[in-house]
């Protein structure tokens, strides 16, 4: 009975931070940080309206690309009718973080980890870290 309540507060606050994102106006457009090509890209899709929790989740990722010079971020509004075919292909109607091989067509959906971790910068970092050092290989 305990461990159901507990996964009912997690789907909760889960579905609440998804909620969130689209409560506070901030106009954004898709930008790029690259240095040369890339084998590995980080993808930040957002929706027109954002949270706080999607700025820090995208200032996180910045400050953990500064470890890694060729790995390409994009930051990508599925709310402007030029990114619609990259969100469709990745699925992403608002929030959505992804590891991507632009050369395999490798995907790795790392929101859930975005949104969980978002609150403790040192994890977040370590983590994201991690996860494109399991990716690459």
């Amino acid at each position: 009975m305990k461990s159901n309540h507990i996964f009912l507060s997690l789907a909760t606050l889960t579905m609440l931070l998804f909620t969130a994102c689209n409560s506070e106006a901030q106009n954004t457009s898709h930008s790029q940080i690259s240095s040369g090509n890339s084998a590995i890209e980080v993808l930040q899709f957002h929706s027109e309206r954002r949270c706080m929790t999607c700025n820090k989740i995208e200032e996180l990722i910045l400050e953990t690309l500064k470890s890694y010079s060729s790995i390409q971020f994009s930051l990508v509004n599925v709310d402007e009718k030029k990114n619609e075919k990259k969100a469709e292909e990745f699925e992403a109607t608002g929030t959505a973080i992804f590891l991507y091989n632009p050369k395999t067509g490798e995907k790795k959906d790392l929101t859930d980890f975005a949104f969980m971790n978002a609150g403790n910068s040192d994890k977040f970092i370590a983590g994201l870290k991690r996860e494109i050092e399991l990716f690459r290989n």
